[in-house]
């Protein structure tokens, strides 16, 4: 068996490796939610409509669903030091074509390129800790991981949002622009200090089954895509939903074939690692959900200002990150089940809560308490659940675990932002006044548009925001249901 990390790394060696794996995290923590408070701003510069905005969102989510398991076993069969590496060089790059990008179709191949890379760094992160650190003291770990990457990503939409309100609708590229010191950094880190560990032999990488799951999984989201269209074409959806089920069922039946499948067979053999993933798909389904709308709600509707909108994030990121330290812990001495079921009934209530919120129109004391239990709920779910996923895997299968997990939560983030797109667009279509029907949700107020028309259209949004809370609070409460059922407790 393979010798740990954790018997002959010293000290100094560990907080490297924790230090380069909360700096990429970070990364990919800023990136979600900066675009997010971002898209009006996208929107007003470049041009882009409704389902345009949503491929920024989709196309690094199609990307980093797709790969992240070849990304995984990339880990296990090349090192996790090289191919987390590997992965932040390609991150920061395309990140560059992303910064300069003039119209929304370079603006969305360069956010594919950019998830492709993102795939290849994100199972790393949790890998490198799960070989650094011994089984007791991952928890803390994992912990603290989430807990400063949490403070990290706190800061990035604020500062985001006060630019582009500041400094005008261009400053979006920011965004981007931050990637390229940050990454140089965790590459210092990552090969200067952290050792590099021996790679599981034989490892195989199926490229082929990569490329058949990325077309399926961008047929099915793009079919639901066309769906939330203002006038959605039946022949346009049907084609890309056939093309779609069509590639997964290949990838299914490929996947029965292979020696070494993308999905090896002896993790779904265990009961608690199906667990985790469902209760993974629910949950982060609701999350991605819950908050690629809300921004856009808050600055469209409500007609805060981008700087306030991305503050909405402050209360969830800080009170998640420190309360993840302890809820590790408490993972450690109790086992994953009871902090997980009761995390996610939390954050059911809030997305409940912030609905109301933004009915009411009340900010600061309706919409960011409720991000703050928000906050609470992922607080006591996060670190459990990395934890359990990374300990009922042996150490030579640590970075594809981490892979089909975090694949589990994209891809619940990919069919989020479609799926729920089409909740979006049918309950603001039928709140919108027909002289306004052309006008996809969350598209920039025109300036020729009188007050009574912008009154209507805020009612729609909010509405259409509170349908979509609802199926966020369900799939949350499904996810409590599943913790309680599936997961062990010591």
């Amino acid at each position: 068996m393979q010798k740990s990390l954790a018997m002959a790394s010293p000290s100094r060696a560990r907080a490297a490796t924790l230090t380069a794996a909360i700096l990429a995290s970070s990364l990919g923590f800023m990136d979600g939610a900066v675009v997010t408070v971002a898209i009006p701003a996208i929107r007003s510069d470049i041009g882009a409509d409704f389902g345009q905005i949503q491929w920024v969102s989709n196309g690094y989510a199609l990307m980093l669903s797709a790969l992240i398991l070849v990304g995984g076993a990339a880990g296990d069969r090349f090192g996790q030091r090289e191919t987390f590496g590997a992965g932040i060089l390609v991150f920061c790059l395309t990140s560059l074509g992303c910064a300069t990008a003039g119209s929304p179709e370079p603006l969305i191949i360069w956010r594919c390129l950019q998830g492709a890379g993102a795939a290849f760094m994100v199972p790393g992160s949790l890998a490198l800790i799960a070989l650094a650190f011994p089984t007791d003291e991952r928890g803390r770990a994992i912990g603290l991981w989430s807990m400063v990457s949490g403070i990290a990503a706190a800061l990035g939409p604020i500062v985001a949002g006060t630019l582009i309100q500041f400094a005008g609708p261009t400053a979006w590229r920011w965004i981007f622009w931050i990637n390229l010191p940050a990454g140089a950094l965790t590459l210092f880190l990552l090969f200067a200090l952290t050792p590099r560990h021996r790679p599981k032999a034989g490892t195989h990488l199926d490229l082929l089954g990569a490329a058949i799951v990325t077309i399926g999984l961008g047929g099915l989201a793009l079919g639901l895509t066309f769906a939330s269209e203002p006038s959605p074409s039946p022949r346009d959806i049907g084609l890309a939903l056939a093309i779609g089920v069509a590639a997964m069922v290949l990838f299914w039946l490929w996947e029965r074939r292979s020696k070494v499948p993308m999905l090896p067979r002896a993790l779904f053999a265990l009961r608690t690692f199906n667990g985790a993933n469902l209760l993974t798909f629910c949950l982060y389904f609701a999350l991605a959900g819950s908050l690629f709308f809300l921004p856009m709600t808050l600055i469209e509707a409500l007609q805060l200002g981008a700087a306030k909108a991305g503050s909405v994030y402050l209360p969830f990121t800080l009170t998640m990150a420190l309360l993840a330290r302890y809820s590790g812990a408490l993972s450690d001495r109790r086992g994953p089940r009871l902090p997980i079921a009761l995390g996610s009934v939390i954050v059911g209530l809030s997305f409940l809560t912030v609905a109301a919120g933004v009915a009411a129109g009340a900010y600061e004391y309706g919409v960011l308490p409720s991000m703050a239990l928000l906050g609470i709920g992922m607080g006591f779910v996060v670190p459990p659940l990395s934890t359990t996923v990374m300990t009922v895997a042996d150490e030579g299968l640590a970075g594809t675990a981490s892979g089909i997990n975090n694949g589990v939560a994209r891809i619940a983030g990919l069919f989020a932002v479609a799926a729920l797109g089409i909740v979006a667009a049918l309950a603001y279509r039928l709140n919108i006044d027909a002289d306004l029907a052309s006008a996809s949700y969350g598209e920039p107020a025109h300036a020729d548009w009188p007050p009574a028309a912008l009154a209507v259209r805020a009612h729609a949004m909010i509405v259409a925001f509170a349908a979509v809370s609802v199926a966020t609070a369900a799939l949350s409460f499904a996810s409590a249901i599943v913790a309680w059922r599936m997961l062990p407790q010591k």
